[in-house]
């Protein structure tokens, strides 16, 4: 409930019988110090009138502050409702990565070997839209403008990077900066070693190193290979299976690999001896 604000003037005007009932209907707490007297009761009103423009004027920008608050949360919400999801990225090797908004393909960065200065470039709908000398600057303008809605739009559809024809690209480009060989049972050197397997399972890739079924996840394509191009300088004694040594001519055999062949105790079954 509120009250009429009385002026110092208007209640000089008033009567001491009207000045008790104004005391009276604003609940006036002040007391007043000689109630016979017409300036006591005057006094009394304003003093107590003072004290809760001070407590209105005081509490105005708590309240305020308070409603600025809540609108700043309210914002925030919204625009985290609104807020693109952040794109996932997929490294198909060491110089092509796709950007993608759930399944779609958004935008794609490529590595320009030609270029003297700013080789990584970011493609949309098969066309540079912007080039820079740093992986993460086109990263950074792909991320700003995907969010604020500025990017091209890709009009055709994603190729699955996970296709067995493109994971077979890949993994022989890799191999043929290494010199590597693909094989159908894995990938040797120029010595025809085996160094192991290189794939990629749901978008993950993987490395076997030389005959071992244990498979090791890979950053990219680039790291698997370059992880067996580790094996590939490897001494040949520790690289070979001893089963491979024992259908080796005797005369192709080093001293370590007859070494090797000396410590090395065969299973039974791993075998078939054949007899005359």
């Amino acid at each position: 409930m509120t009250y009429e604000i009385y002026s110092h003037q208007q209640l000089k005007l008033k009567s001491i019988a009207r000045l008790k009932q104004i005391y009276s209907e604003i609940g006036c707490t002040v007391e007043v110090s000689d109630k016979r007297c017409k300036d006591s009761w005057i006094t009394a009103i304003a003093e107590y009138q003072t004290s809760k423009v001070q407590k209105l004027t005081f509490a105005a920008p708590d309240e305020q502050a308070t409603a600025q608050a809540e609108f700043d949360s309210y914002i925030t919400d919204q625009a985290q409702a609104v807020a693109p999801e952040p794109l996932r990225i997929v490294e198909i090797s060491f110089d092509h990565h796709e950007y993608y908004a759930d399944d779609k393909l958004v935008a794609s960065i490529s590595h320009d070997d030609n270029h003297l200065t700013q080789r990584w470039v970011v493609m949309v709908n098969d066309k540079e839209v912007f080039r820079a000398n740093t992986l993460m600057r086109c990263d950074r303008f792909i991320c700003t403008h995907y969010k604020d809605a500025s990017l091209p739009v890709q009009e055709k559809e994603a190729t699955p990077p996970t296709t067995e024809n493109q994971i077979m690209a890949h993994i022989f480009n890799e191999c043929q900066d290494y010199g590597f060989e693909i094989l159908d049972d894995g990938i040797y050197n120029n010595n025809g070693v085996k160094l192991g397997q290189v794939g990629c399972t749901d978008g993950n890739w993987w490395v076997k190193e030389g005959s071992s079924d244990q498979q090791q996840y890979s950053n990219s394509v680039f790291d698997a290979v370059r992880s067996l191009s580790m094996v590939d300088t490897l001494p040949h004694t520790e690289a070979v299976d001893c089963e491979e040594l024992l259908d080796c001519p005797f005369e192709t055999l080093t001293a370590l690999d007859w070494e090797m062949l000396r410590e090395y105790a065969p299973v039974a079954e791993s075998r078939e001896l054949v007899t005359a």
